[in-house]
């Protein structure tokens, strides 16, 4: 923790709290045994314990940290003022909260990070998303640092910003994914700035549930191949509870659309709402327009894409719809788009003949003219 004051009007102070150095302090001082990753733990002998240490940190802790120092700094502030009821109210400026995951075999690790990162940025519209390079960057560097190309030898991370706020994701030391929730203004969550308990808690979970988010959707885009069942009961009418549940038919333009515009990012913070979905699709299919989107909320709704979130008017995507977003953007954008380009019968041979379906569709065809042709012979 680190304490920073300015001593002329109207009188600032900073504080600045490494919640892992805390935590870190608090696991020696109770003799748990652990291994230190840089802003981290790389093992632990007693990981419950250490996670009762993790959560422990509280809105209580930096003020008697605040109190404890506001004593022994100087400050322009006489015990007169202080007494008239002149004095500091903490304010949340920025707050981190990350999430460390360490590997086995960092190797693997390394493999699925750096094969998710371009398989993410471009499923559906990740809106703001980048991959950035690890330089530090001030404001003498010329030029923007996002890219969605990296090379071997480079540390990159991936990077999803949202208002003010953003969460980052990399490798760390070669051998641990951190996630990591960065959120410059809580109003960004409708949450207040002031440090109160209430305020602390909300900004945590908050912190913790976008981190997890991230994590499932990433996984969810491994393993998304649905049941003949399930994909049955999403393409064709339904009911659910009662009501009628239209069909969300595979390869329709409208149905495309609004399912990869489910994968995007952003609905990852706040969840999602008619509007900033709305935005999404109408990008994709110009006129788009409110009565379409409420339909459309409607069918995700009874066909279990999505589940309001209690007391407000915002959607969040349950687990089974974000499969099966994923899995229907990636099958109509990465398999039916681009086989159809090749199967293309005015595609020109220079072009087909390095194409091993093209090529191979165009043998079928000549076998089946051939078969016709005997068979017409023959009769």
């Amino acid at each position: 923790m680190i304490a920073k004051t300015v001593a002329y009007a109207p009188f600032p102070v900073w504080i600045y709290l490494n919640g892992n150095e805390w935590a870190k302090q608090q696991a020696a001082r109770q003799e748990i045994a652990f291994r230190a990753l840089d802003n981290g733990f790389a093992s632990c002998e007693d990981p419950q314990a250490l996670a009762q240490i993790c959560h422990s940190l509280s809105a209580e802790d930096v003020r008697l940290f605040f109190e404890r120092w506001q004593g022994a700094l100087p400050s322009p502030l006489t015990v007169e003022d202080r007494r008239r009821g002149y004095g500091h109210a903490l304010a949340v400026r920025q707050l981190e909260i990350s999430d460390t995951r360490v590997f086995d075999r960092p190797g693997a690790g390394r493999a699925w990070f750096e094969q998710t990162l371009p398989d993410q940025l471009t499923l559906g519209r990740p809106d703001q998303a980048a991959v950035i390079f690890a330089r530090r960057v001030n404001r003498c560097t010329p030029g923007r640092f996002h890219t969605k190309i990296f090379n071997r030898g480079t540390e990159a991370a991936i990077q999803i910003h949202y208002r003010a706020s953003k969460v980052k994701q990399y490798f760390k030391e070669g051998r641990a994914l951190r996630t990591e929730t960065t959120v410059n203004d809580t109003r960004d969550f409708g949450v207040g700035r002031l440090l109160t308990d209430e305020n602390w808690n909300a900004l945590i979970d908050i912190g913790h549930q976008i981190n997890q988010r991230l994590l499932d959707h990433q996984l969810d885009a491994c393993a998304c191949a649905p049941d003949a069942t399930l994909l049955e009961r999403v393409v064709l009418p339904s009911t659910h509870d009662g009501l009628p549940a239209p069909g969300l038919r595979f390869g329709e333009p409208r149905t495309m659309a609004l399912l990869a515009c489910l994968c995007s990012y952003q609905h990852l913070f706040a969840g999602l709402t008619n509007r900033s979905l709305r935005e999404l699709i109408a990008g994709l299919i110009p006129g788009y327009g409110p009565r379409q989107m409420t339909y459309d909320l409607r069918r995700l709704r009874r066909k279990g894409f999505i589940q309001r979130i209690p007391r407000t008017q915002r959607y969040e995507l349950t687990s089974e719809g974000r499969r099966l977003a994923v899995f229907f953007t990636k099958t109509y954008t990465r398999i039916v788009n681009p086989a159809l380009a090749e199967l293309d019968p005015a595609l020109p041979s220079e072009i087909a003949i390095r194409s091993p379906l093209a090529s191979s569709w165009r043998a079928f065809e000549r076998a089946i003219e051939a078969k016709i042709k005997q068979a017409a012979t023959t009769a």
